[in-house]
């Protein structure tokens, strides 16, 4: 079967589920101790659910915990290994998710895209754009991100399973879905019953432009730094103060500025803070620190803890602590020793008549910590750029292409097994 004859039907439908998942509220909160994190997560997973029973999908369950499963036997005769198939239904906290305005540029001119609220995309900026004159090109309304990162994925895993019970033809093993909750502040799979499985192997759609394939992700942790500061009436204050909210400006200024997210790119680690807050009594900083050599990841930890001590030495009075915790590991080694698993990802990016980009992750997906768990799961390009922002975009050809890798996969994966 050529896909490529299909992609009229694929785009339709893929495009649709896109726009009606971008519309869903289900930005995730890292300060929750629940899970999932917000309950608004159940309102995309709920329309998931009721989606995939449409769709005559037999196996279908909607955890406490907000994890969509789902299994779609093989064709009948056909033996073959299941295979899993992951996306996440939160955005990220960094930017709002509610209220989504998708806008769609058709016939994209290759000129600045006005978003509105007073903000543009420059293809001077965003050169990638321009892969795509002619096209239609779907953006955010400039007051919110977009939520391609994940919905995307979620969209175009949705609407290979329309094809696949549409085209029965089409021979395919048991494909296991799943959708998590989460994923954005480092907990998508935290309540994934990993006993649901009878896949060995999985695969995310989580990556960004298209043809990118990724095998190798950051090593990350999370670190806190709390700071106690000395009280004092500020009108009596001198020599005495020790203002929390000043000294964690202290802190963030001695973190070395060639180390940080604007100012590395490529296999280069960084220290990002993430959120600041407290009063003259008590200040908070929460990082993240990446590196793909775990080396480096405690190397940077050890220099938190120095500029806490240096702190300490000039303002005796002031106590600092940091704590970090581990949030999810370089996933290339346990991928590297399955390589059948680029190789067919690899073609099945070749077949849709792209060529696969081989890149490290800079960054995670609930694949890394899948890996970890004993699933090994690369991740594969959704289409979108600029992700967690009020940039954020998507041409539509991606997400038509995305879906047919995933097509691809499937058919080779049997003919693996064959």
């Amino acid at each position: 079967m050529d896909l490529n004859t299909y992609f009229d039907v694929i785009r339709e439908d893929v495009t649709t589920r896109f726009l009606r998942y971008v519309r869903i509220h289900t930005t995730s909160d890292r300060h929750s101790t629940h899970a999932p994190s917000t309950e608004r997560q159940f309102d995309l997973a709920r329309v998931l659910q009721q989606e995939l029973l449409d769709l005559g999908i037999p196996e279908v369950e909607l955890t406490e915990h907000c994890y969509v499963l789902a299994r779609l036997p093989a064709t009948p005769g056909v033996e073959a290994e299941p295979v899993a198939l992951l996306a996440h239904m939160d955005t990220a906290p960094d930017l709002s998710g509610e209220s989504v305005n998708p806008q769609l540029h058709q016939n994209y001119d290759g000129s600045v895209i006005d978003l509105g609220h007073g903000y543009s995309l420059d293809p001077r900026d965003y050169p990638a754009l321009r892969d795509y004159l002619g096209e239609t090109i779907i953006t955010t309304d400039g007051s919110t991100l977009l939520g391609a990162d994940d919905k995307a994925g979620v969209a175009e895993i949705m609407g290979a399973l329309r094809f696949l019970v549409d085209h029965p033809e089409f021979s395919h093993g048991e494909i296991e879905v799943v959708f998590t909750p989460d994923e954005e502040i480092g907990r998508g799979v935290d309540k994934l019953p990993m006993e649901w499985f009878h896949s060995k192997f999985g695969f995310t759609l989580d990556g960004s432009r298209e043809g990118s394939i990724e095998a190798e992700c950051f090593s990350a942790w999370s670190a806190r730094v709390t700071i106690e500061g000395y009280v004092i009436h500020p009108g009596s204050a001198k020599n005495r103060l020790v203002n929390a909210v000043s000294l964690a400006g202290k802190f963030l200024s001695a973190l070395p500025g060639a180390e940080t997210p604007e100012a590395t790119d490529g296999r280069d680690g960084f220290y990002c803070p993430v959120e600041v807050r407290g009063d003259y009594g008590q200040a908070v900083i929460d990082l993240i620190i990446r590196d793909f050599d775990r080396n480096e990841v405690q190397r940077r930890i050890g220099v938190l803890e120095q500029i806490a001590r240096s702190l300490e030495a000039a303002y005796p009075r002031a106590r600092i602590e940091v704590t970090s915790q581990q949030q999810y590991l370089n996933m290339f080694d346990r991928i590297s020793e399955h390589p059948f698993l680029i190789e067919l990802l690899q073609a099945a990016v070749r077949a849709t008549g792209l060529e696969p980009v081989m890149e490290p992750i800079r960054g995670g997906t609930d694949g890394a910590r899948l890996t970890e768990m004993g699933l090994p799961t690369p991740n594969l390009f959704a289409g979108g750029h600029n992700f967690h922002g009020r940039f954020e975009w998507i041409a539509v050809p991606a997400l038509v292409r995305a879906t047919a890798t995933i097509l691809n996969l499937v058919k080779l994966w049997v003919e693996k097994g064959q």
